[in-house]
């Protein structure tokens, strides 16, 4: 036996009780609305206002600072490989790893708040909705912001290459005695 095969026995058991323990959740919520009928099923609004209260609970949980003491134990943030930032990765072995590793992915946290607010609008749908609103509309900035940097970005890049063009342009005329149109001119 290795010396990291007991580790890896734990993670997979820590894997496999996460998997169980949401199954048996669903499986109880699943037979509860079997037995209830009363209740009509998400509205396209609902599931949009879900879409972007799971998005935002997702990215809450991996990646804001304000959670980073319950990811603590099982996570650490370190200085992304691009340089343009930090990024959460799950630490440690075993069990700890496996933990680490739901809550450092935005997709796999996602799930369980998709599951706990689906459940919660089933049992307490006026709360769950307040949270889910909270969560959407935060989600939905969090979309805009993101587009309005990359805007940004994309201008200020074609800002940049416009000025080395214009200044290659310039460098070229004054070479060959070309005459040209002052800036002023040309980029108005």
């Amino acid at each position: 036996m290795s010396a990291h095969e007991p580790t890896e026995q734990r993670r997979h058991a820590t894997y496999l009780t996460l998997m169980g323990t949401f199954l048996t959740l669903f499986g109880l919520f699943a037979s509860r609305e079997q037995r209830r009928q009363d209740q009509p099923p998400l509205t396209p609004f609902d599931f949009a206002l879900l879409g972007l209260a799971v998005f935002r609970g997702g990215r809450l949980i991996a990646y804001d600072h304000v959670i980073a003491p319950l990811r603590e134990p099982f996570t650490e943030t370190v200085p992304d490989a691009s340089g343009a930032g930090d990024t959460v990765e799950p630490e440690g072995h075993g069990a700890q790893r496996a933990l680490g590793e739901l809550l450092a992915c935005p997709i796999c946290a996602g799930t369980w708040v998709a599951a706990g607010l689906t459940y919660g609008l089933r049992i307490l749908p006026a709360p769950t909705r307040l949270l889910m609103t909270i969560l959407a509309a935060t989600g939905a900035a969090e979309w805009l912001n993101a587009s309005v940097e990359a805007m940004s970005w994309f201008g200020q890049a074609a800002r940049r290459e416009v000025g080395v063009m214009v200044k290659e342009t310039e460098a070229h005329a004054a070479e060959t005695g070309i005459l040209t149109p002052d800036r002023e001119t040309a980029l108005s």
